[in-house]
């Protein structure tokens, strides 16, 4: 199985003054992934998702939105310098009648291939898809002689153990087997957890920023989640849309009430996403067709990733 190849991006305006991301995304193979300060991955895959179904159509989706994103910050100025990759070969695995389980099967196809993303310099930028995609975004990083730490913009710890296979909600405890070394999950929500899994996080050098954190300073507690991992040399960053309140993301896989905002999510990740040591990103469980009319997840999680990548762009 190969790439689907990325899709021909377009602008969406009629004003030949706005440069939006459908100008400077580029179409691109992987050879030439390094070249880049950023690179688009969509991974096409929600077969492994504990509830409502309907992230497979995240990455087509956001695409789309971001496309028609202005590519301007104003403290950043423009961002530039982002391919896209096309899609992973996992979109075969989301038959949900399947009697056996591919989740693991798909996390080694992805591990494969996010590791021929990372060996060529790219910062990629994944599309997702369920949360388990995180185990084979993350694996290629893990085993080498850097220390390796996840910042998780999640309502959920995602630890749980996977008894029957893994699962959109065990990646993390799958990461820690494989040698995670540190995890800071921010915007985590009160009764959307269990003590046994809370316990396990801190015991194996996790920290957990709550949502009711980032309202008293969501710059602050961005810093508190880079200070978690300030030991890592290297550090990936996930975003779950379910971080977001219900009234903000509706089309989230799992969405709940008492989430954090979409300014401070967008702060917090411009903050992290300006540390050098960050190596990736990802945006999981964005399910369009669980979403309202005006697609209002799906443009969240489309600036999602420019904030990011104008973070990303603060750097030079």
């Amino acid at each position: 199985m190969s790439r689907t190849d990325p899709p021909a991006w377009e602008g969406t305006s009629s004003d030949p003054n706005d440069e939006q991301f459908g100008h400077v995304v580029r179409p691109t193979e992987i050879e030439d992934a390094g070249d880049f300060r950023a690179a688009l991955v969509g991974e096409p895959y929600d077969g492994a998702v504990i509830g409502r179904r309907g992230a497979r159509e995240g990455p087509a989706a956001i695409r789309r939105a971001l496309a028609g994103v202005k590519t301007h910050h104003f403290d950043e100025g423009p961002v530039a310098g982002v391919a896209d990759l096309g899609d992973l070969p996992v979109e075969a695995y989301n038959d949900a009648d399947d009697p056996e389980n591919h989740v693991a099967d798909v996390q080694a196809i992805v591990a494969d291939e996010a590791a021929a993303v990372y060996e060529r310099g790219a910062l990629p930028v994944f599309l997702g898809g369920d949360n388990s995609l995180t185990v084979g975004n993350v694996t290629p990083l893990l085993g080498g002689d850097d220390s390796v730490g996840v910042v998780s913009f999640d309502a959920h710890l995602d630890c749980r153990e996977p008894a029957d296979g893994p699962t959109s909600g065990t990646p993390y405890r799958q990461l820690f087997d494989a040698g995670l070394d540190r995890l800071a999950v921010v915007g985590a929500r009160h009764f959307e957890t269990s003590t046994a899994y809370a316990d396990f996080l801190r015991e194996s050098g996790g920290t957990i920023l709550t949502a009711d954190e980032v309202g008293r300073g969501p710059v602050e507690t961005a810093d508190f989640a880079l200070d978690a991992v300030a030991a890592c040399d290297r550090v990936f960053v996930s975003l779950d849309v379910d971080v977001l309140d219900q009234t903000a993301a509706p089309g989230a896989s799992a969405p709940t009430p008492g989430g954090v905002t979409t300014r401070e999510l967008f702060s917090m990740l411009r903050r992290v996403a300006a540390d050098p040591r960050v190596v990736g990103f990802e945006v999981v469980e964005c399910a369009p067709p669980l979403d309202d009319e005006d697609g209002r997840t799906v443009g969240a999680a489309a600036r999602a990733v420019a904030h990011f990548l104008a973070g990303v762009t603060s750097r030079d």
